[in-house]
């Protein structure tokens, strides 16, 4: 299972998706482990964090990133700087 990042995407794709529109999350510094039921899109606004997934490489995420989470995905956060994000389930 493998988490897509698309560095600095579009602001045409930005709009295509009504990424605007998405809810949004905000988590402190911290560390915990997560599961996904259904596949998350998510576009970062602030922060960074290095995502592990249980069965692959650590990956890092950050302002500006595009992030597509597959369902089923197993993983641990490790949030380093505050995290604020538009977020968008299925």
């Amino acid at each position: 299972m493998e988490i897509q990042i698309d560095n600095n995407p579009s602001s045409e794709k930005l709009q295509n998706l009504d990424v605007s529109s998405w809810g949004v999350w905000e988590k402190e510094t911290s560390s915990f482990p997560w599961s996904y039921d259904e596949q998350e899109s998510c576009y970062i606004l602030e922060g960074e964090a290095e995502i592990t997934p249980e069965d692959g490489e650590k990956v890092v995420i950050k302002s500006g990133d595009f992030v597509v989470f597959p369902k089923g995905l197993k993983c641990t956060w490790d949030i380093k700087k505050p995290i604020k994000k538009h977020y968008k389930f299925g």
